[in-house]
């Protein structure tokens, strides 16, 4: 367990954050939240030990396992994937190459020193058995599975391997060595719609604390039981996922504004009466009292949504033809092996489409046939008429050059004789005033990305292809940006991991898998992640988080017009999808005995499910009653009074008493609820 107490850190003279509490438990699953540069990767460090906080307590067992996933590998790892995987698992390795060693020594040994390697052998295969070594290389297969590598790819040297996928096989080293905590920085970032389902799954069961930092709302929902939002100097936890996150912020939000309009009133009051009295004599005394009493005044400073200046801005594109792509019977790959066959796909003019699958089906593939970078080997494909393109991928970021300015950069794709001003087309997106004049260099992977955006959108276009735009970018930049793209005019391609963004933003989805690509009118969970379905938010946090999804529409993807099909032959894509789906019947009786499963268990399970979340809250208060005296037994100034120690110490003896009593009955709870929930599945 990790105890952070107090811990304050500041830059430069400026302070990043300050009394900042936070507590990492086995079981518990804490996402941490806030805007670039708010401190979240200050604060990794310091629970790391690479930092040390300037003020306050940090408290880590010195036995402890700690795992770490950054967002960019510093060093490539040599040897194969599989090889790099097995190596988290570094005892297993250790006792296995133990275990070759005394088979060779009893091989050629006699005697006492047979039996004495006999014994060695026997005592290290227990231990063996035990950290489930003869299982190792399975479960290591079972974790690359699950992050989308095919079994050829675990003999493949890592260094192969692009930057996304050396990422991957971290993240499934981190996963195999199962370390006591498990520190995740937007783990998301290089994975697919399937990955993230899997992942999702895989980190609700973890046994260990669980801290990540991510952007995506979805996967914070489906995997977080707390929210850590560092803002405004400070950080704030609440209880529950996203959903709860939203609802119990905006509470805070209103009970501080009530606050702070109290406390405006009273001082209005005060300086009333100080300006009316100053210059009175007999009420000198007074005067200067409450001058005094406005001077020590803490203002309640309530945060807005004013310092989240990313509003990204398009300008007004001109009018494409009807059909803005069309791809007819096209098959496409490279050095003559198709990745896609038979694709029969047209988008329509102001179309938003999200495109997904897993990484390798073919998604860049399509997008560079579709856009004229890549030839078919068979088929045709072409854009329309008045057809605009701005593309925007990551290997764009790396693209920029760290020795100027934003300004600068910006300015290098600009039109000649462009009138706009560059530094309010900067402003737009979160580089006001002498931002602008930042190196690029010197800011951070958000900033970059929102820059590049910048640089990628600043022309008017109809057509937007973006790939992974939200990779680095905060939750206000994500809001923003989701914002601007449902009010852009044109067609938009979106390749994203973020479902919740292609479910706001999205009006149908364009599927490519197994080598096919279709289109679904609506935005459908099924088709995002169809192996994921059970780690989709539910009903309520939907509810609360945004609209539900439109169901999947298995007929015709939106095409050309009827005639034109007829005189080419080729019958409409989703009749192929409708043909090939299951029978209605089937689906309903599947869906009946889906439901009945969830109410059994819902009903076998409430009660348990009550007292865990009645215990929880208990000991989430308890815990803060701790914290808070913890802060007290700190403050030097409690020690002037001896009888307020005194009461101090037993106090915090007391509350820690009652903290470590409800941890122990939360965690047996929700061992017989886990217990529960596998006898009725």
């Amino acid at each position: 367990m990790i105890t952070v107490t107090g811990a304050s850190k500041a830059f430069g003279g400026q302070q990043l954050f300050r009394d900042v509490t936070l507590t990492l438990v086995p079981g518990r699953r804490t996402a941490l939240v806030g805007n670039n540069g708010a401190g979240k990767t200050t604060l990794i460090e310091i629970l790391l030990g690479e930092q040390d906080a300037d003020s306050g307590e940090v408290h880590r067992p010195k036995d402890l396992q700690i795992g770490f996933l950054p967002q960019e590998l510093t060093e490539i790892a040599k040897g194969s994937v599989l090889d790099t995987v097995l190596g988290g698992a570094s005892e297993v390795r250790d006792l296995e190459h133990r275990l070759h060693e005394l088979a060779d020594k009893l091989a050629t040994t006699t005697g006492t020193e047979h039996d004495k390697a006999m014994t060695a052998y026997g005592e290290a295969q227990h231990r063996f058995e035990v950290l489930g070594g003869y299982a190792l290389e399975a479960e290591a297969q079972s974790i690359l599975h699950g992050l989308g590598f095919s079994p050829a790819d675990a003999e493949r040297p890592l260094r192969e391997m692009s930057g996304g996928w050396r990422m991957r096989a971290a993240l499934a080293q981190l996963l195999l060595s199962k370390p006591d905590v498990l520190i995740l920085d937007e783990p998301t970032n290089h994975l697919d719609t399937d990955s993230v389902a899997w992942l999702e799954d895989t980190l609700r069961d973890y046994p260990g604390a669980v801290l990540f930092v991510s952007h995506d709302r979805d996967f914070i929902d489906a995997v977080a039981d707390r929210v850590v939002e560092l803002a405004f100097g400070t950080a704030s936890e609440y209880v529950g996922g996203f959903a709860e996150f939203v609802v119990e912020r905006e509470e805070r939000l209103t009970r501080l504004e009530t606050m702070r309009d109290q406390q405006q009133r009273e001082v209005a009051r005060v300086e009333k009466f100080v300006d009316r009295f100053r210059y009175k004599a007999t009420k000198s005394r007074q005067v200067q009292s409450r001058l005094k009493t406005l001077e020590k005044l803490q203002k309640i400073e309530v945060p807005t949504q004013r310092e989240l200046v990313a509003r990204f801005a398009f300008p007004e594109p001109r009018r494409s033809g009807r059909d803005v792509a069309e791809l007819e019977g096209i098959t496409v790959g490279y050095d003559g092996v198709p990745i896609l066959s038979g694709v029969d796909l047209v988008v329509e003019r102001g179309r938003k489409l999200g495109v997904v699958g897993p990484n390798g089906a073919g998604k860049t593939t399509l997008l560079k046939a579709l856009l004229g970078d890549l030839a078919p080997m068979a088929g045709t494909c072409r854009l329309g008429s008045n057809v605009d393109v701005a593309t925007f991928a990551q290997h764009q970021v790396d693209g920029l050059d760290f020795s100027r300015t934003a300004l600068q950069e910006l300015q290098t794709v600009a039109v000649k004789g462009e009138r706009r001003n560059m530094r309010s087309i900067l402003g737009s997106f979160g580089f006001p005033g002498e931002m602008s004049d930042r190196r690029v260099g010197d800011l951070s992977g958000g900033e970059r990305t929102r820059l590049a955006l910048a640089k990628a959108l600043m022309n008017p276009v109809n057509l937007l292809v973006l790939d992974e735009p939200t990779n680095h970018l905060d939750l206000a930049s994500c809001d923003l940006l989701e914002d601007a793209l449902r009010a852009y005019p044109g067609t938009i391609l979106l390749v994203s991991h973020d479902r919740y963004l292609i479910r706001e933003v999205c009006d149908g989805l364009i599927a490519v898998r197994g080598g096919a690509a279709r289109l679904y009118d609506g935005v459908d969970e099924d088709v995002m992640s169809p192996h994921g379905a059970s780690s989709s938010p539910s009903p309520a946090k939907r509810a609360a988080s945004g609209p539900a999804p439109k169901a999947l529409q298995a007929k015709a993807t939106p095409a050309k017009p009827a005639q034109a099909r007829a005189q080419s032959g080729k019958a409409p894509a989703g009749k192929a999808a409708a043909a090939s789906a299951p029978a209605p019947g089937a689906n309903a009786g599947n869906k009946r005995d889906e439901a009945e499963r969830r109410n059994a268990l819902h009903a076998a399970t409430k009660e348990l499910r009550r007292k865990a979340e009645r215990l929880e809250r208990e000991l989430g208060l308890a815990e803060a009653g701790v914290a808070k005296l913890q802060r007290e037994l700190a403050d030097p100034a409690a020690y002037d009074d001896n009888e307020r120690v005194q009461v101090l110490v037993r106090d915090h003896d007391v509350a820690k008493d009652k903290a470590a009593r409800l941890m122990d009955q939360w965690l047996a709870t929700t061992e017989e609820l886990e217990a529960a929930e596998r006898r009725h599945r």
